[in-house]
């Protein structure tokens, strides 16, 4: 191995780093944001009337539910305002279905199959995990799932229950589909199957940071297809005020909205309304909302635009990388399979990045992506992770 490399690895091994960028959570400076709701001033009543101390409203305050509607583009008696995150609601459209289902309840079907992206999000396919249900992976390219390849899952198999992404800067590729894209998806999912159900995860809505393709709401699309009976669409606050403690809403016909609230009334008897009315003081419309998402990018941005420098020193032949416009996370392609060796060399010298298997269903990986989650850190740390990257992947290289 060149002398340099091991001259440089050893000193940056000598300064004992300690950094995680496993996880896509925002920098406490993004947290601070927000702080306006810690001290918020809220009234016992809404603006409807409704006892915001007391139980009621189980699908959410009404004013919340017309924020979702303006924020999803859908009728508000389409809309839930709920809580914590959109992968809750992603988790209980999966439960709803599988405990009682459209016609069927999935737990009584002998084979459940699922198309999804890869790589993507390990939370993802945790859901598909435990409801016992096999991933039909496709590929993702810049104008979103590869059709071709979608339209060869739905022709091999007769047991796909339907679909489940991320549409607007997916995780970890940064991905945003085109119209044309997501019309094909509805076009082809709905001729396999009248209750093939299309779940977008719109965990990325709002967070651009850099201009990015217009893209027509999901809902408009879905009611263009008609398929808004089958089509879950979920958002969140998790990442626009504080992770966990911000709104989540959901978009969907009326029988996929009765699904969830079937499932949702057995669990919850009332959302917090208090923290709803909290959020609806502090971000009472859309302007309001992307205004705020304007001072997340303006700290978000440097961040990528670092990683960006640092990857472009890279030499040509190792691979590619994601440059997203939006999102928390780029995704390295190598052209060997070397990405665990990588994840090795980048723990020895004290940055943690997140493992190759986590991009794919159970863990059945090609070795040759890894997921890089900058926004935790700040730039100097960011800087000291970029340095490890680079030569934890020079090294694995010089190697093979």
């Amino acid at each position: 191995m060149n002398d340099s490399i091991l001259t440089q690895y050893t000193k940056l091994k000598n300064k004992g780093l300690n950094i995680d960028i496993t996880r896509g959570k925002p920098e406490s400076t993004q947290l601070d944001l927000s702080n306006t709701l810690l001290n918020s001033n809220v009234q016992a009543l809404s603006d409807s009337g409704v006892d915001l101390r007391n139980y009621g409203e189980p699908y959410g305050l009404d004013e919340a539910r017309s924020l979702g509607a303006e924020i999803l583009n859908a009728p508000k008696e389409n809309i839930i305002a709920a809580e914590q995150s959109s992968l809750l609601l992603t988790y209980q459209t999966f439960l709803s279905c599988f405990l009682f289902g459209f016609e069927t309840p999935w737990k009584n079907l002998k084979s459940r199959k699922f198309i999804c992206p890869v790589p993507g999000f390990d939370r993802h396919f945790k859901i598909f995990e435990d409801f016992d249900i096999e991933v039909i992976p496709v590929p993702l390219y810049e104008d979103g799932i590869e059709i071709d390849s979608f339209k060869d899952a739905l022709n091999k198999h007769d047991d796909i229950l339907g679909m489940l992404s991320v549409p607007r800067h997916s995780n970890p590729s940064g991905e945003t589909f085109s119209d044309e894209n997501i019309l094909d998806l509805f076009k082809y999912g709905k001729a396999y199957s009248k209750d093939f159900l299309f779940i977008f995860d719109n965990a990325y809505l709002v967070h651009d940071f850099l201009p990015t393709r217009e893209q027509t709401p999901i809902w408009v699309l879905s009611e263009k297809s008609k398929c808004t009976d089958t089509t879950v669409i979920a958002t969140s606050f998790s990442k626009v005020t504080f992770g966990g403690g911000g709104l989540s809403f959901v978009a969907s016909g009326t029988r996929g909205i009765e699904l969830l609230k079937r499932i949702r009334t057995s669990m919850i008897i009332c959302p917090d309304k208090i923290n709803q009315q909290r959020h609806l003081n502090f971000l009472p419309n859309l302007n309001a909302i992307k205004n705020h998402m304007k001072k997340h990018a303006d700290i978000v941005k440097p961040k990528f635009e670092l990683i960006y420098k640092y990857l472009d020193k890279l030499p040509n032949n190792y691979g590619s990388y994601s440059k997203p416009t939006g999102g928390y996370f780029v995704s390295y392609k190598f052209s060997k399979p070397i990405a665990s060796t990588i994840v090795k060399n980048c723990s020895d010298l004290g940055v943690e990045i997140t493992p190759a298997d986590a991009l794919f269903p159970k863990g059945k990986n090609p070795n040759n992506i890894l997921r890089i989650a900058p926004t935790y850190i700040d730039l100097e740390s960011l800087n000291n992770a970029m340095q490890v990257f680079n030569l934890a992947t020079t090294k694995a290289f010089e190697e093979t």
